[in-house]
């Protein structure tokens, strides 16, 4: 069995079931949960996350993007603050990225005022970060390669006029 054909399927339907990706592969259904509990095991799987249209619910949600410029440290470059960031609770995903910021932290709450305070109160006091850039997610139109919910684009059946 090919692992990237089981890990593509399984990025297109995290809920597929062994059964269902057995067909699909033209496996037994053994072979592929083994295949399945190595990948996780070896950390190539490294989670199953499911995508929620928080404006659809009522619960209060912030998401928010925060740059990090942070100093390398000597003999461990970035890695020592990228653990200490990616400890907190409230970060959902920590990139180290090229361009103006050197990390991109994103994070999600129940208000601005929690974004505020961890930016404040937790984020920026790290030894090694230097500044911070908070943006705010005002709208998501598509998550994970999945379109939210937009107006699907009507098409104009009216003919076309001449002179």
């Amino acid at each position: 069995m090919n692992d990237m054909d089981l890990l593509r399927l399984l990025a297109d339907d995290p809920r597929a079931t062994v059964t269902e990706l057995a067909d699909i592969l033209g496996e037994e259904e053994n072979t592929v949960r083994n295949k399945k509990r190595e990948l996780e095991k070896k950390k190539v799987i490294c989670g199953y996350h499911t995508v929620i249209n928080w404006d659809k619910t009522n619960e209060d949600h912030v998401d928010a993007m925060i740059g990090v410029s942070a100093k390398p440290e000597r003999g461990k470059g970035y890695d020592k603050i990228a653990s200490r960031i990616a400890r907190f609770p409230e970060v959902s995903s920590l990139y180290l990225m090229s361009g103006t910021s050197e990390f991109m932290v994103n994070i999600n709450a129940r208000t601005m005022r929690e974004v505020a305070d961890f930016v404040g109160e937790k984020l920026a006091p790290i030894d090694g970060i230097t500044a911070t850039v908070t943006m705010f997610v005002l709208k998501k139109y598509k998550v994970n390669g999945i379109t939210m919910d937009m107006e699907a684009e009507v098409e104009d059946d009216r003919l076309p006029v001449s002179a």
